[in-house]
């Protein structure tokens, strides 16, 4: 399944900060665990979670990534 990715600004900095790639975060969306949340979803793969939003089908609104310490 291919999917897309928009990036909010915090997410970007995040991203540039942890040193994660987009490849990462789809990855982790499409294997990772999924909970549902106020406004979108955690969804947990491994050392990584994304907070996100589904936009559109298959187009996925990235709020916030983070890693499991």
């Amino acid at each position: 399944m291919t999917i897309e990715i928009k990036l909010t600004k915090h997410a970007q900095d995040k991203m540039i900060f942890l040193g994660i790639t987009k490849d990462q975060v789809k990855n982790t969306i499409l294997r990772g665990s999924k909970f549902k949340q106020t406004d979108g979803y955690l969804v947990i793969h491994g050392y990584l979670k994304v907070a996100y939003k589904i936009i559109e089908k298959n187009i996925y609104k990235i709020k916030t990534v983070y890693i499991e310490r």
